[in-house]
Protein backbone atom coordinates (compact mmCIF):
# COMPACT_ATOMS: atom_id res chain seq x y z
CA UNK A 1 0.00 0.00 0.00
CA UNK A 2 1.46 3.38 -1.14
CA UNK A 3 1.34 6.36 1.57
CA UNK A 4 -1.38 7.88 -1.24
CA UNK A 5 -3.56 4.96 -0.50
CA UNK A 6 -2.58 5.08 3.53
CA UNK A 7 -3.90 9.33 3.26
CA UNK A 8 -7.12 8.49 1.43
CA UNK A 9 -8.19 5.87 3.52
CA UNK A 10 -7.46 8.49 6.24
CA UNK A 11 -9.61 11.18 4.75
CA UNK A 12 -11.99 8.91 3.93
CA UNK A 13 -12.38 7.70 7.57
CA UNK A 14 -12.72 11.32 8.89
CA UNK A 15 -11.29 10.97 12.50
CA UNK A 16 -8.24 12.80 11.94
CA UNK A 17 -8.99 15.78 9.63
CA UNK A 18 -6.65 18.22 11.81
CA UNK A 19 -3.77 16.03 11.25
CA UNK A 20 -3.35 16.09 7.74
CA UNK A 21 -0.20 17.28 6.62
CA UNK A 22 -0.76 20.33 4.15
CA UNK A 23 1.96 19.15 1.58
CA UNK A 24 0.40 15.77 1.22
CA UNK A 25 -2.67 16.30 0.73
CA UNK A 26 -1.90 18.47 -2.14
CA UNK A 27 0.62 15.46 -3.57
CA UNK A 28 -2.69 13.46 -3.56
CA UNK A 29 -4.96 15.53 -5.34
CA UNK A 30 -2.31 15.99 -7.78
CA UNK A 31 -1.94 12.77 -7.87
CA UNK A 32 -6.16 11.91 -8.44
CA UNK A 33 -4.99 14.14 -11.90
CA UNK A 34 -6.28 17.80 -10.65
CA UNK A 35 -4.60 20.45 -12.02
CA UNK A 36 -2.99 23.35 -9.09
CA UNK A 37 -2.34 27.02 -9.31
CA UNK A 38 -1.20 29.15 -6.64
CA UNK A 39 -2.22 32.52 -5.63
CA UNK A 40 -0.24 33.76 -2.63
CA UNK A 41 -0.47 31.50 -0.57
CA UNK A 42 -4.15 29.71 -1.84
CA UNK A 43 -3.51 26.22 -3.68
CA UNK A 44 -6.28 26.18 -5.89
CA UNK A 45 -7.28 22.48 -7.89
CA UNK A 46 -9.57 22.23 -10.30
CA UNK A 47 -10.26 18.90 -12.30
CA UNK A 48 -11.99 18.64 -15.74
CA UNK A 49 -15.15 16.17 -14.79
CA UNK A 50 -15.31 17.96 -11.03
CA UNK A 51 -17.89 20.61 -10.94
CA UNK A 52 -16.19 22.18 -7.56
CA UNK A 53 -12.76 23.92 -7.20
CA UNK A 54 -10.84 23.24 -3.97
CA UNK A 55 -9.22 26.48 -2.18
CA UNK A 56 -6.79 25.26 -0.03
CA UNK A 57 -4.75 27.11 2.44
CA UNK A 58 -1.98 25.79 5.12
CA UNK A 59 -2.62 26.08 8.84
CA UNK A 60 1.25 25.90 9.68
CA UNK A 61 2.15 22.77 8.06
CA UNK A 62 -1.14 21.19 8.07
CA UNK A 63 -4.58 21.60 6.15
CA UNK A 64 -7.17 23.17 7.40
CA UNK A 65 -9.81 20.53 8.98
CA UNK A 66 -12.65 21.77 7.18
CA UNK A 67 -10.77 21.56 3.55
CA UNK A 68 -9.68 18.57 4.40
CA UNK A 69 -13.87 17.58 4.53
CA UNK A 70 -14.91 19.46 1.25
CA UNK A 71 -11.78 17.66 -0.37
CA UNK A 72 -13.30 13.88 0.93
CA UNK A 73 -17.04 15.16 -0.05
CA UNK A 74 -15.37 15.81 -3.77
CA UNK A 75 -13.80 12.43 -3.72
CA UNK A 76 -16.40 10.52 -2.84
CA UNK A 77 -18.85 12.65 -5.24
CA UNK A 78 -17.24 11.79 -7.64
CA UNK A 79 -15.31 8.36 -6.76
CA UNK A 80 -12.19 9.43 -7.40
CA UNK A 81 -9.14 7.10 -6.34
CA UNK A 82 -10.99 4.11 -7.25
CA UNK A 83 -8.71 1.43 -9.12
Amino acid sequence: MSKYDKLLIKILQGVSDSNIPFTQLCDLLRQLGFEERIRGSHNIFTKEVVEEILNLQPKGNKAKPYQVKQVRNVILKYKLGEE
